[in-house]
């Protein structure tokens, strides 16, 4: 609850200054555009694909959607259903029982930096700057799921496609603020695979995590589908909501 207090009132800040500066207000929340709400199932069922803005027509839904409630609750079902699987398996006594974490959208949220730029193109200038900061909340509910994992004995990897070179310090700052201290280990892009796509590294990365270091990935969480395709994607993927940006 506290976590969620702080997104409100984040929320509340954000839209205050995006009206100061001519943005438009998008309250009262409006019942569900029919187009805009078929947009976003298409976008979750990973039949939208190569997307690179948010519909114009849909930029005041997706805000609502991701700020009024409606996301808290989405997520919080997606953590229940993590919560309920992770109950039913036991971590081994060899400690190679794994699960592998996304970190933004998944584990801290950029809900603020999207929504200033009417859920614009990626720019990846100004995400930098923006990571940079480490201010980016917590996701509701992710950092007690997390601690969870780790308190029935599961080792618990942080995998970002973020730049290691230029946001590693930021982003373990960030995560250690939201409530996400005690990872086994955050895995970034180095510059060895810039340029590659998110599955092709995500996928390198928990090869040598399962071929490399033994471990058995017992469940994969992430907001985009890249984050849950290619290899060694575990016994079980989860997807968190995230109509704001696609990554290939």
């Amino acid at each position: 609850m506290a976590a969620l207090a702080v997104l409100m009132a984040l929320a509340a800040a954000s839209l205050a200054a995006a009206v100061a500066e001519g943005a438009p207000w998008f309250w009262p929340p409006a019942g569900d555009d029919p187009y805009c709400l078929s947009w976003r199932v298409m976008v979750e069922a990973n039949n939208a694909k190569n997307w690179r803005t948010v519909p114009p027509p849909c930029v005041g839904y997706v805000w609502r959607y991701m700020a009024w409630g409606q996301y808290t609750r989405d997520v919080a079902s997606v953590a229940d259903q993590i919560a309920a699987y992770a109950a039913q398996l036991a971590a081994g006594d060899d400690g190679l029982d794994a699960w592998v974490f996304d970190v933004d959208d998944t584990c801290l949220s950029n809900l603020f930096y999207y929504q200033a730029k009417q859920f614009g193109a990626y720019d990846p200038v100004a995400f930098k700057n923006w990571a940079s900061k480490a201010m980016c909340p917590g996701i509701p509910g992710m950092a007690q799921l997390f601690q969870t994992l780790k308190g029935r004995g599961f080792r618990v990897f942080i995998l970002s496609g973020r730049d290691e070179q230029s946001l590693a310090s930021s982003t373990a700052a960030n995560l250690a603020a939201a409530g996400f201290a005690g990872y086994d280990r955050l895995i970034m892009r180095n510059e060895g695979y810039r340029g590659v796509s998110s599955v092709v590294f995500k996928s390198e990365m928990r090869r040598q995590l399962v071929e490399g270091e033994g471990y058995r990935i017992r469940g994969n969480v992430g907001d985009q589908w890249s984050d849950l395709q290619g290899d060694f994607l575990g016994d079980r993927v989860f997807k968190v909501p995230n109509p704001m940006y696609f990554v290939p």
